[in-house]
Formats: structure tokens, sequence, C-alpha cells
């Protein structure tokens, strides 16, 4: 490894191998050097090299195929039978321009690999040579290639038929939880590339098939070119011609067709093997000699036609030996792995049965996901506990039923218990089975809250609000009446957990309303409403339509409670479109009045932040040419407009003002979501949600290029 590594390359082939593309040219590399050797003339050597070449690809395909345990382990080899088979008539190619143009010199003129196939394969006999050269093609044609197209043409078939089966296999399974979405595409994408994979190599075994045909043209051509050059232009005697030139031929014929031969084998073996989790060789190994009856039964036969005279004997009864000895071997293997597994099973049944009566799964052992969960360390348990008068539980009465009140909605219960897993302190909330909040409370002590304007500091453990994230600090009881003396807002350890639970409740509130909230809203409306609800849902807009609206809303913090406002403007409009999106932004109109008292409570004047008439101009081309996602804004541009959004928005809340965005209908919906998660503080207003009774004070303008 040392050693290799010390190797220097030029600097021209030390770019190649370092970068990163290197291995995509190799094919066109490879491409280009078979055209060449069609064209260019070669020397022996170096055809000796390709044709060594050319019969190690073929073991090594051959090699893999046996170890390949699915087809699409071995997805390329469609087109490595194709560029095999190129190669393989390149050669044919280039050997025949050095037989026919050295031939005369002597056997070795097409290369040392030929003369040996001449020779040694076929003892110099061109007859013989003739008679292996088309054995071997009829064999190449009309049983192994012919045959693995078949198997092919009816797998690409099977494949197809079955694949709308499989696929339906496997989204029963996503839909059933059985498998994630990242599994579920890649079952689709092995399904889509098996029924590929055969028909790529229902196509390439024609193209073997065809070499087959070539080989036979090829050299027949060599035989009878060879015998027209010797004759006419080396003034070689017939029977000197027709021996030098045919052992060539067939020598370049048998060095193409044997590598031929093994790919196409490989082929077959892909193509014919059964799935399964072994590798084809461990595969036959494990089904052919895995029952010994089947090997005492043919080892009596070889045995006894060993007996007979005439036969080789010696030979016969050797192999009968053998398949009789290997069969008490896998017999008397077999028997003693049964009787390990029988007292293996002897031991672990009693075990295995009391498991069993105490384990035996049921369908009570599925437990659903909690939408929302309270876990508490256990010095937090008096908290909740009824027993020892947990005030935490009666506060978390209180925020369900005053987010109902508030938002319009009935949030699920809560789930409580206990979490040895937590610090002795911690609570953690969740939402769906995954943690959205964590913190400490301290039971016995007080949080005192800096809002910002209290004086000094206190003594205790320092932190900050879990809801809002404001400093704070945990202090004893006797200091309580003095931190409210400095300004300090001070709550207890139930508080600060009721809080907590409420702002995420709040902030939450769109993936708390799930399809049975939706319908018992519709219920509980149709008491008072009935007609109202039964012309809309599902006649208009389905129960899903409805449920994206009222989502939309919550995300951006507006209250449902007017559910008759929201689904009279709906049934005014459904007839017009059924775009979620469009309907929200008709429904916010409806609710234009109830939204800005809810900013601006009480306040006839509304302070507001609002656009540049450039950047206005800018962001509505820009909406224009992109559709509604708004991904046609320049980046620079959008970070500029977030930059003086967050500056804009400090100084209204500097002031005390509640930080609102007023912009066009059109650019309402893009702001607010490109705004929310870095501002989700600020509120954006479409200028027809305003009420004409609304007087408007521009504060501060967004986009205004500096003087």
């Amino acid at each position: 490894m040392n050693a290799l590594s010390n190797i220097k390359l030029p600097p021209w082939l030390q770019g190649i191998a370092n970068s990163p593309g290197k291995s995509s040219i190799a094919a066109p590399i490879l491409i280009i050097m078979l055209l060449a050797m069609m064209v260019l003339p070669l020397p022996a050597f170096i055809l000796d090299i390709f044709f060594s070449f050319n019969i190690a690809l073929a073991v090594i395909v051959l090699l893999t195929s046996l170890y390949t345990v699915k087809p699409l382990d071995f997805m390329a080899f469609p087109t490595i039978l194709l560029v095999s088979t190129m190669l393989r008539l390149s050669l044919n190619v280039a050997s025949t321009r050095v037989v026919l143009t050295e031939g005369h010199t002597g056997a070795d003129a097409a290369g040392k690999v030929i003369e040996a196939f001449g020779h040694f394969l076929i003892g110099g006999n061109y007859t013989v040579g003739i008679v292996v050269f088309i054995i071997l093609t009829i064999i190449n044609f009309t049983v192994v290639t012919k045959g693995a197209g078949r198997i092919a043409e009816v797998g690409a078939r099977f494949a197809l038929d079955a694949m709308p089966g499989k696929q339906m296999a496997i989204d029963a399974d996503l839909n059933a939880g059985l498998i994630g979405e990242d599994v579920a595409r890649k079952r689709r994408s092995e399904v889509a590339q098996e029924a590929e994979f055969y028909g790529a190599m229902d196509g390439a075994s024609k193209y073997v098939r065809g070499d087959a045909v070539a080989g036979i043209l090829v050299t027949v051509i060599n035989v009878v070119g060879g015998l027209l050059v010797g004759l006419l232009q080396h003034d070689m005697g017939f029977a000197d011609a027709l021996k030098n030139y045919t052992l060539l031929a067939i020598g370049d014929g048998l060095v193409a067709q044997i590598p031929s031969l093994i790919i196409s084998t490989a082929a077959g073996i892909v193509v014919s093997r059964v799935a399964s989790d072994q590798d084809i060789g461990t595969q036959v190994v494990a089904q052919l000699f895995a029952k010994p009856q089947v090997l005492y039964i043919t080892g009596a036969i070889i045995g006894g036609m060993g007996l007979i005279p005439g036969m080789p004997n010696l030979v016969f009864l050797l192999l009968g030996g053998t398949l009789a000895g290997s069969a008490y071997l896998i017999s008397k293997r077999a028997a003693v792995k049964v009787t390990a597994e029988a007292a293996a099973a002897a031991e672990a049944a009693p075990a295995a049965a009391a498991a069993a009566e105490q384990e035996e799964a049921s369908w009570q052992d599925i437990m659903p996901v909690d939408t929302l969960g309270l876990e508490v360390g256990y010095r937090l348990i008096p908290l909740v506990d009824k027993t020892q008068g947990g005030e935490l539980l009666k506060r978390i009465k209180g925020i369900r039923k005053k987010f109902a009140q508030e938002v319009g909605f009935l949030a699920p219960p809560v789930h409580i218990r206990d979490n040895l897993e937590l610090k002795p302190s911690a609570y953690r909330i969740t939402l769906k089975g995954v943690e959205v909040g964590v913190g400490e409370a301290f039971n016995g002590q007080f949080l005192a809250i800096n809002p910002g304007m209290a004086s000094g500091t206190l003594p205790g453990l320092v932190t900050s609000d879990p809801a809002f994230g404001l400093p704070a600090t945990w202090i004893d009881a006797s200091l309580r009446d003095q931190a409210q003396g400095m300004g300090y807002t001070v709550v207890d350890a139930g508080t600060v957990v009721a809080t907590h639970l409420n702002h995420l409740i709040t902030s939450h509130a769109a993936e708390l309303l799930g399809r049975a909230e939706v319908q018992a809203l519709l219920d509980h409306l149709g008491k008072d409403a009935p007609k109202l609800v039964e012309d809309l849902v599902p006649k208009m807009v389905s129960l899903s339509t409805l449920q994206k609206v009222l989502q939309n809303l919550l995300i951006e913090g507006v209250h449902i409670r007017d559910m008759r406002s929201i689904i009279e403007t709906l049934a005014e409009h459904a007839v017009h479109t059924q775009d979620p999106s469009d309907l929200t932004a008709l429904v916010r109109i409806s609710l234009g009045r109830a939204i800005v008292q809810q900013l601006f409570p009480g306040a006839g004047e509304l302070s507001v932040m609002t656009l540049d008439n450039r950047l206005e101009r800018l962001l509505m081309q820009a909406l224009a040419a992109s559709g509604p996602d708004g991904a046609g804004i320049e980046p620079g541009l959008a970070d500029t407009i977030a930059q003086q959004a967050q500056s804009a928005a400090q100084q209204q809340e500097a002031l005390g003002l509640t930080p609102v965005l007023l912009v066009p209908g059109p650019l309402r919906a893009l702001l607010s979501r490109f705004l929310r998660r870095a501002l989700p503080q600020l509120k954006v207003l479409s200028h027809a949600e305003i009420p004409e009774t609304k007087t408007i004070r521009v504060t501060a303008l967004v986009g205004q290029q500096p003087t």
C-alpha cells in the first residue's frame, strides 16, 4: 500500500485521477477505444492484451453473476453485455486485418493468444477446430442465448403485469404504518427497476445472438479471404494457405466465442434464478445436497452401474461410495442439529409458556398518542396530585376553558403523567408525542420575572421565563414581597407551568384543530343554525377544505369564535373557488373588525407600518411573475425586507404599539408567510381588512431608501 502511494503520476494523468468525475469518463474512453480498434491497425502484442482482457472480463462477469443475490444487484449487466459484445466484434475486425495482412508469416502473425487457441486447444488440426467452433457457436446461439432471452422476455412481461399489485401492496403497507415514506419510495423504485432490468436484458440478449452469427460469418470470411490473399498475393500453395489461414481464423473465432459463451451463461444465471437472500452458489449447494436420501439412492445406482461387466468399475464404484459417504455425513450432522434444537426448545418451553401468558400481544397494547401531554419530574408530582391538593390541575382546566372562549374551539384534554427520566424539578410538554416545550419549576419557590422595569437583583437561581424567555430568578418564599417591591412579577411554580402550557397551546392552535374538532364545531353550530351547516358541508365545501381554512386563520393568530360569519362567507364564495388560500383571504375580510379589535382593543386610530411605494410595486411585479408562492423574489431583496421589517417592528414595540404591517390584499399572504418565522410577533393586515370607521396612522415605511 505504501509503495503504491509513492508512485508519481504525470501531471495530466494526476489531474484526471483527482477530478471529481473521474469515474464518469471511463465509459466514453472505453467506447472510443472500441471504435478506434475497428479503424486503426493494432500490433499483435496489443491484440494479445485485449484478447486476454476480454477473457478476464468474461470470467469476472460470470463470477459476479454467481455471487449476486438479486438481479437488481447487477443492474449494469445489460450495458456490460452490450459493451462486451462490441469489444469482441472490435477484436474480430482488428484481428482480421492482422490475419489477412500478416497471416503468411506464420501461426503467430495475429499474436500468441490466437496461436495458442489454434494449436493448444484444437491440436493444430483445422478440421477439429472448425467442428469445435461450430459446436460452441450452436450451443451459444440456440441454447444459452436463446433461453436467456426467452426467460428475460417472460420475466419482463410478468414484472410489468405484477407492477400494479406490488405498488398497491407498498401503498397498503405505507398506509398501515408498517413502513416509512423512505422505505416505500425505495421499494417503488425497485419495482420499476425490476421491469426495466428484464426488458433491457431481453434486448441485450439480441446483441449476443447477433454476435454469434457475426462470429460465424467473420470466420468464414477470414478463411476465404485468407485463401485468396495467400494464393494470389503471396504465392502460397493451396494446402499451406488453407491450413495457415484456417488455423488463424478458427483460433480467432474461438478466442472471441469462448468469452461470449461465458457471458451468455452469466446472463442465463442472472435472469433464471429465483430471488432469495442467498447467492446462487450457496443456494445450489444448500438445496441440491440437502437431502441425504437423494444421495443414498444416487450412490446405490452409480455403484450398481459399477458392478456391470465392461463398465469403468473403479470410477463408478468410487463415485458411488463418495455419494454414500457424503449422505451419511449430512444425515449425521442433521441429527446432531435436531437434537441440539430439541434440547434448547425443551429448556425454553417453560419460560416461553410463562412469557406467553404474561405478554400475549393484543390490540390493547397499542396505545394512542396523546394530542397534548404534560410529563413532570417526581418533585412536581404534588402540583398535579388531587390527593395533595394540586393546584395545577385546576389551572389546566381553566386554561382549556379560557382557550375555548377566546379562540373558538375546545382544545384536547391534557394527559398528565410522571416521568422518572426527567430531572426532579423538570417538566416536558408534548404535542402528538413530540416535545414542544421543556422547563424547570421548583415547588415551594417563586419565579421573579423582570418585565424590563425591575430595579436591582435578587439572590437565587438565575434563569429565564420558559414561556416568553424573559430574564427571571427563582427565589425563596421569604423574598416574595421584596421582589414585588422592586418591580418584579412574582409567580409560583404552578403558574409557571400553566403559563407555559397556555402559551404553547395558543401558538399551536392550528395543529390542535383536527377533523374531529371541526366536526364538533359544526355539530355545535348546527344546533342553532342547522340549515346553514347542512347547505355548506359537504354540499359546497368539503370538511377537509373547511379545516384547512380554519387552520390558516389560527396559524396567524385569528380567532374562529365567529363561526357563523366564517360559514356564511364560505357559502357565498365557494361557488367561485375551492382554493383554501383564496377562501381564507375572503374570510379574513369578513372578520376584519374582529381581527382589528383583537390587535387594537378600543383604539380608534391604528398605528401601523406600511410598504414604500417602490417596494410595493416591485413586490407586485414579482408576485405576478412567480405566482402566489413568491418564489421569484430576489434573495437580496427578501433579506432587505426582513431586516427593515424587524427594525420597524422593534421601534413599534419600543413605543408600546402592536407591530402591524399594512399591505395590499394580493401581498398579504405572501408577506405574512415570509415574515412569520423571523418575526412571529408581527401581524400583516390587508387594506380590505380595516373597517371604514378606523383611522390609519403610518408610523414607519418598510423599504424606504435612506436619504
